[in-house]
């Protein structure tokens, strides 16, 4: 498995986004936009219920890490969700697969997180971009610690337990560390 990257070009996202809507539908296009918003990992996302959504927050527990997980939504996150329950008023899953209503006896089940890495990847190679379903999480990552230089903020949003571990995961390397100390002159 390669190393995925955040995307570091706000035009970059929206083109992703528009790719993903483009060549694999609305949902795809949606997943790459909460995904943006809510920084999971792509098992939780894929696992939220609309069950675990209460008005302008979301509750989960994280499968890897078994921790709590409140995340208030923002206005992009709760306009998608509210267009997808709206159009999808039978679902249990936020980003439910299509596939089981066919099949007799069987329960809804969210999108498998192998068609998403499937689709964010061809997307990533058709842009020059190393992309995967961790890429939404580093970009949030990515462009809070931008906006903020607080890398605390950034490792809470990720429940990340070290800094050095969360600035590799936003791809911060030395190369930009550098660009700081020469474009900073006190």
């Amino acid at each position: 498995m390669c190393e995925v990257q955040a995307v570091k070009d706000l035009d970059a996202v929206k083109l992703v986004g528009h790719l993903l809507q483009r060549t694999y539908g609305q949902q795809m296009a949606d997943i790459w936009n909460v995904g943006l918003n809510l920084a999971l990992r792509i098992s939780d996302l894929l696992s939220i219920k609309f069950s675990d959504i209460n008005s302008d927050r979301l509750t989960l527990r994280e499968g890897k890490t078994g921790k709590l997980a409140t995340i208030k939504l923002n206005e992009k996150a709760r306009v998608v969700i509210d267009r997808i329950r709206a159009e999808n008023p039978d679902h249990v899953y936020l980003f439910q697969s299509y596939r089981n209503r066919w099949s007799l006896n069987k329960g809804p089940k969210p999108l498998s997180r192998r068609y998403v890495s499937r689709a964010i990847s061809s997307i990533g190679e058709e842009v020059g971009l190393a992309l995967g379903t961790h890429s939404m999480r580093k970009t949030r990552g990515y462009h809070l610690y931008k906006n903020t230089r607080d890398i605390a903020r950034v490792m809470k949003m990720l429940r990340h337990g070290s800094e050095a571990v969360t600035l590799r995961y936003i791809g911060i390397t030395q190369d930009d560390v550098d660009r700081d100390f020469v474009e900073l002159e006190l």
